[in-house]
């Protein structure tokens, strides 16, 4: 998944011109989501690419269930809460997004956030408060939406291996923070290569500056695998 965080509608198609025909997923975030809107996801998907839609709702059950629904109806294919929302926000975004798929005939994956992967164990416990240590927090989540009914969190690679020992076999693991030994790890903190990733059981991988800042996106997006 190539996380176009860009500031608009022409940068992105740039991207996804490049980047067509490759296989890979496209992530609308907030950033240009935030610019382009409902609209880019269309336009996006005309070009033949899955959509995952990262805004990671947080708010009050009623408010995610109502505003989910209209984003499933902009022709998303995934789309996620915070897991730190509670059992019966998740339930109810589960709920509403199979409801909005099955009018659709599509129904799209629902996810939910466990802890941000800019986030370091320091920043955990000190800054957040949270006495329990990062990786049981994260795969205490990862439970609770599973009992929720969603389809996935999104997770560290290095919680994946953790998570995939405590769901279901076909539980959905998103990791971002992905980067080759030939990047820079940015702001991100918890960070494992591809190879790592995949290893320690992630379903997907979620690459952004070392594919979209490359000189040529396309040639970054076939690198990846061969380190």
């Amino acid at each position: 998944m190539v996380a176009l965080d860009v500031k608009g509608r022409e940068d992105a198609l740039v991207l996804a011109n490049a980047l067509q025909g490759s296989g890979c997923w496209l992530k609308v975030g907030m950033e240009l989501y935030a610019y382009a809107g409902p609209a880019m996801i269309r336009e996006l998907r005309a070009l033949g690419f899955p959509i995952f839609l990262d805004l990671k709702l947080h708010d009050i059950p009623t408010t995610v269930e109502r505003a989910i629904r209209g984003f499933v109806q902009a022709g998303v294919d995934m789309i996620n809460v915070h897991c730190s929302g509670g059992y019966e926000m998740m339930a109810r975004a589960a709920s509403a997004v199979r409801e909005e798929g099955d009018k659709l005939q599509v129904v799209p994956k629902v996810i939910g956030v466990t802890v941000l992967t800019s986030m370091s164990e320091h920043q955990f416990k000190e800054e957040m408060g949270v006495q329990r240590k990062l990786q049981e927090h994260v795969v205490a989540l990862a439970r609770l939406a599973e009992k929720a009914g969603l389809d996935g969190v999104v997770a560290s690679a290095q919680e994946a291996s953790e998570i995939r020992r405590n769901t279901a076999q076909d539980f959905l693991i998103v990791t971002p923070g992905i980067r080759p030994a030939w990047s820079e790890a940015d702001d991100q903190m918890r960070v494992l290569t591809p190879h790592e990733a995949l290893a320690a059981g992630s379903s997907y991988l979620v690459v952004g500056r070392p594919i979209t800042r490359a000189e040529n996106p396309r040639e970054a997006l076939e690198r990846l695998w061969l380190t």
